[in-house]
């Protein structure tokens, strides 16, 4: 059985076999950027995200090691003074791995994909175009917004397919455009942008806090312990090892923290300081160095554009032939493209009609199913009755676009 589908703008009619109708997919599964998925979709994590075992590692070894140490010398030295090194040393261990963990775990802010480029509006800089076609065609390169009273440029992304709100950049890595793009830490295994930025900065300030608490305390024990201070650390050679690897480590992790709130004085993003966006223009996002710290740490955190786990209708699952017009020789040639990725199934079942099926009259439904010799149809498990009925209703967040049912029913 096939369904034949007329549009009447245009003028022509095209089947659509059964094998062609789209099949549920969750959003995850379908997801066009390199992010991985956990948990069935509810945990979102970039493709390098196997480094956060090195990390894992790097951070819980010493840590652990030295908890271990101090819950040794319990036995021996005075308990009323290791116990409150042990259960500090344990709860800044268990804070750092959380907030690593919350900031891999999470959507760091990424923004919605177009399946087709924008439409051109009074907004768009000429000062380039990407692409020498037509100028039905052509996309601008950039566009004005005005931020705070200063004309701020954003630009287009051609993977995406959206001029990219302001601050946010396209990642390389991940292959999605992000919400006030940071960095995309490797360590971390996942970009760093608006909805994680506050978990990074407690990950990185805690890991110096620890690094710094070992390091301390591992000298205490050494300088506690009598005798010559050489023949002590002759014997105790895990605190030595402790005591250098927490020297080396502050640099880096003490060195990023330090530099982070530089940046969070003055309102600006890691991408933006290496591009210096605000050496010689004013930087419109600063608000003065209280402002800054407040909006930072009681700032509201946006909910994810996303529901990874919603149903949609899968790139590979539906293909048909569509009409695409020639602008240069003014003729409408038939070419096949894909259908558009994202489109949102309803709680019910629903399956939402893609931009191209849109407009069209599906009154004119026609049967190929073969017949057999006394003229009767042949068996088919599914089939479309002739009283189909499409059904259309808004879906702002999805494009706005039509969504339908079809009563289907067996021979």
């Amino acid at each position: 059985m096939r369904i034949k589908i007329r549009n009447p703008k245009w003028g022509y009619s095209s089947s659509v076999g059964m094998a062609s109708l789209p099949q549920p997919k969750r959003l995850y599964q379908a997801w066009k950027g390199r992010n991985k998925f956990l948990c069935g979709g509810r945990i979102i994590v970039g493709p390098d995200a196997a480094s956060l075992f090195l990390s894992t590692f790097l951070i819980g070894c010493p840590a652990f090691t030295f908890c271990i140490k101090v819950l040794v010398k319990i036995k021996s030295d005075d308990p009323q003074f290791e116990y409150p090194v042990l259960f500090t040393g344990l709860a800044l261990t268990f804070l750092a791995l959380s907030f690593l963990y919350m900031t891999t775990g999470r959507d760091p802010g990424i923004v919605p994909r177009n399946t087709q480029p924008p439409e051109i509006d009074d907004g768009a800089s000429s000062l380039g175009w990407l692409n020498d076609g037509p100028p039905e065609m052509k996309i601008p390169r950039t566009k004005d917004v005005l931020i705070n009273g200063y004309i701020i440029k954003v630009k287009y992304c051609d993977t995406c397919m959206i001029y990219r709100p302001p601050r946010a950049s396209h990642c390389s890595i991940c292959n999605n455009c992000v919400q006030k793009f940071d960095h995309h830490c490797p360590w971390v295994g996942q970009c760093i942008a608006l909805r994680n930025y506050r978990f990074f900065i407690l990950f990185i300030s805690l890991s110096t806090t620890l690094c710094i608490y070992v390091f301390v305390f591992s000298w205490i024990n050494l300088l506690q312990q009598e005798g010559n201070l050489w023949r002590v650390m002759s014997y105790d050679v895990v605190s030595v090892i402790l005591i250098v690897y927490c020297f080396i480590a502050v640099w880096f992790v003490g060195g990023l923290t330090v530099f982070h709130f530089y940046l969070i004085c003055t309102n600006q993003t890691t991408y933006e300081n290496f591009r210096y966006r605000y050496e010689r223009n004013k930087n419109p996002y600063n608000k003065g160095i209280l402002r800054n710290f407040i909006e930072f740490g009681f700032g509201k955190i946006p909910p994810s554009m996303f529901n990874f786990r919603a149903w949609v209708v899968g790139e590979d699952d539906i293909y048909m032939h569509s009409m695409t017009r020639d602008f240069r020789g003014g003729t409408v040639s038939l070419q096949k493209s894909d259908i558009e990725v994202g489109s949102q199934f309803s709680k019910d079942g629903d399956a939402s009609v893609p931009r191209i099926l849109k407009n069209l009259d599906y009154s004119g439904i026609e049967e190929d199913t073969p017949k057999e010799g006394n003229g009767d149809k042949a068996d088919d498990s599914v089939f479309f009755s002739s009283d189909s009925e499409v059904r259309y209703n808004a879906d702002s967040r999805f494009n706005q676009e039509a969504r339908y049912s079809r009563r289907i029913s067996s021979v």
